[in-house]
C-alpha cells in the first residue's frame, strides 16, 4: 500500500520571509542597484532575523546590529592602518586579517554579547576582504552596517505587521489528545504544548478529551494553564487540571457494575476496576494478575496521579469503568460474547490497542450514558455559565495521530480558527446568515 504523500503547508514565517527579501530588492532596485552590485547583505540579514515570534526578530536583530557595528569598526581600523604599511602582502596580509577575526571575536566576549560573535567576524571580513582594492574605508565599513540596518529593518517591519484578526473567545474548542500523541505512553510534542499554552493564555478556551485517567497527561501539561475543564476516562468524568479535582463524574450503575464483575469472575478473568471517591481516583485489582498486566502495573504505578490499592474497600457507585488487558484474540473473544447483553444492563464497550503491548488489546467497560457526547455537552453548559455566548466548535484530525506534523498542523488549524482574518470572518458571517 503506498503511503500518502503529505506536503507541510506554508507557514507565515516563509511566506513573511519572501516578502522581507523581496522589499529589500526593492529598496536598492530603486536606488539604482543592478546585479553585482545589489546587495546580498541585507537580504542575508532579513532572512536570519525573520524568525516565528517578534521578540525573537527583535533578539537576532540587535545580535545583528551589535556584530556588524563590532566588525565594521575593526574593518574600518584594519583599512586605515594596514595602507601605512604598503610592504605588508600576501601571507602576512592574510596573517593580519586572522589576527583581526580574532580581535572581532573577543571583542563580543568582552562585552559579554557572545551570540554576536560570528556575525562580528564576517561583517570584519566582508569589510576587509577588498583590500588593497579599496579607496574609501570609511564607505566600505559605512556600507556595510546600512545593509545590515536595511535589512534587520523590514525583517522587523514585515514581522510586526500582521492583518487585522478577530479572536473568537465565545468559542468552546474541544480537541483529542489522541491527535496530540499517538498513545498514553508517549510524549506531546514540546512544540505542541508550547502552543497550546500560548493559546490558553491568550483567552481560547480550550476542551482536552481523553481516553484515559488524568494521569496520562497530567504530567506533560502541569505548566499549562487552561481555561476550560477537560474531558477524560472517555466521557466517563470531567476533570479541572488547574485544581487536580474531578467535577463530574458518571459513573456505572452499582448493579450493572456487580453483574459485570460476576461475568468477568465466572469467565476466569482478571481486571483493574477504576474508581473515583470523592476526589482521589483509586485502582483496584481483582484476580490473579497477568504477565501482561503487571507490566502495565509496573509503569503506571510511577505516576504520583493515580493510586493503586490491593483491598476490596471501594464502594460500587464509585466504579467509573473497568478493564481487561489480555491477548487481542481473547479481547475480541470476550466483546462479541457479551456485546449482546451490555446493552441490557446498560453498559458500553469499547476495544483499543494497549500501549507498549502490540501483541495485546485493553478492553473497557462504561456505563452507556458515559460518553464524549454526554461529557462534551455538560463542559459547554458549565462553561456557558461564565459566558452564555459559548458556542462549541471541534478541531479533529480525521486520520488521528501519525506523525508530529499531525499534531503541530492540528494545532494551527485550532490556531486559525480562533484567530480567523477579520475580514475572512465577516464575510463567512455573511455568507451563513444569507444560507449560501
Amino acid at each position: 500500500m503506498r503511503q500518502k504523500l503529505y506536503l507541510p503547508y506554508i507557514g507565515q514565517r516563509i511566506l513573511k520571509t519572501a516578502f522581507a527579501v523581496f522589499l529589500c530588492l526593492v529598496f536598492y532596485y530603486y536606488r539604482g542597484y543592478r546585479g553585482a552590485a545589489m546587495s546580498s547583505e541585507a537580504v542575508i540579514t532579513a532572512i536570519i532575523c525573520m524568525q516565528p515570534y517578534v521578540h525573537d526578530t527583535r533578539d537576532y536583530a540587535f545580535n545583528r546590529i551589535a556584530g556588524t557595528l563590532i566588525g565594521a569598526f575593526w574593518g574600518f581600523l584594519f583599512l586605515l592602518i594596514v595602507p601605512l604599511f604598503p610592504s605588508i602582502t600576501g601571507i602576512p596580509l592574510y596573517a593580519l586579517m586572522g589576527l583581526g577575526i580574532l580581535v572581532s571575536l573577543y571583542s563580543s566576549v568582552v562585552i559579554r554579547k557572545p551570540d554576536t560573535s560570528g556575525l562580528a567576524a564576517i561583517v570584519f571580513i566582508c569589510v576587509v576582504i577588498v583590500y588593497p582594492d579599496v579607496e574609501h574605508p570609511l564607505d566600505q565599513a559605512f556600507h556595510r552596517v546600512l545593509d545590515v540596518l536595511v535589512g534587520t529593518g523590514i525583517a522587523i517591519g514585515v514581522n510586526v505587521f500582521r492583518l487585522p484578526r478577530i479572536k473568537l473567545r465565545d468559542q468552546l474548542f474541544f480537541v483529542r489528545t489522541k491527535d496530540l500523541a499517538p498513545d498514553q505512553l508517549s510524549q506531546i510534542p514540546s512544540v505542541v504544548l508550547f502552543r497550546l499554552n500560548y493559546l490558553n493564555n491568550d483567552g481560547a478556551s480550550i476542551c482536552l478529551i481523553s481516553e484515559h485517567a488524568p494521569a496520562f497527561f497530567m504530567s506533560q501539561i502541569s505548566h499549562v494553564r487552561l481555561n476550560a475543564p477537560m474531558i477524560v476516562m472517555d466521557g466517563a468524568a470531567v476533570y479541572d487540571a488547574n485544581e487536580n479535582l474531578y467535577i463530574a463524574r458518571f459513573p456505572m450503575v452499582p448493579a450493572s457494575s456487580l453483574w459485570l464483575m460476576d461475568q468477568l469472575s465466572n469467565l476466569g478473568l482478571s481486571y483493574f476496576i477504576y474508581t473515583i471517591h470523592g476526589n482521589r481516583s483509586c485502582i483496584y485489582h481483582r484476580g490473579v494478575m497477568s504477565r501482561e498486566e503487571r507490566i502495565i502495573f509496573q509503569h503506571m504505578k510511577r505516576s504520583p496521579y493515580r493510586q493503586y490499592l490491593d483491598d476490596d474497600t471501594f464502594l460500587p457507585e464509585d466504579i467509573v469503568y473497568i478493564k481487561i488487558v489480555a491477548l487481542k484474540e481473547r479481547t475480541e473473544s470476550i466483546l462479541h460474547d457479551l456485546t449482546d447483553v451490555l446493552a441490557q444492563h446498560g453498559l458500553r464497550a469499547v476495544l483499543r490497542p494497549q500501549a507498549g503491548l502490540p501483541e495485546c488489546g485493553s478492553l473497557y467497560f462504561y456505563d452507556a450514558q458515559a460518553n464524549t457526547a454526554h461529557a462534551e455537552e455538560y463542559v459547554l453548559r458549565f462553561m456557558q455559565k461564565r459566558n452564555r455566548k459559548l458556542m462549541a466548535s471541534e478541531i479533529f484530525s480525521p486520520n488521528g495521530y501519525r506523525t508530529e506534523h499531525d499534531a503541530v498542523h492540528l494545532l494551527h488549524t485550532l490556531n486559525k480558527a480562533y484567530e480567523p482574518l477579520s475580514v475572512l470572518y465577516r464575510i463567512r458571517q455573511k455568507m451563513h446568515k444569507s444560507g449560501t
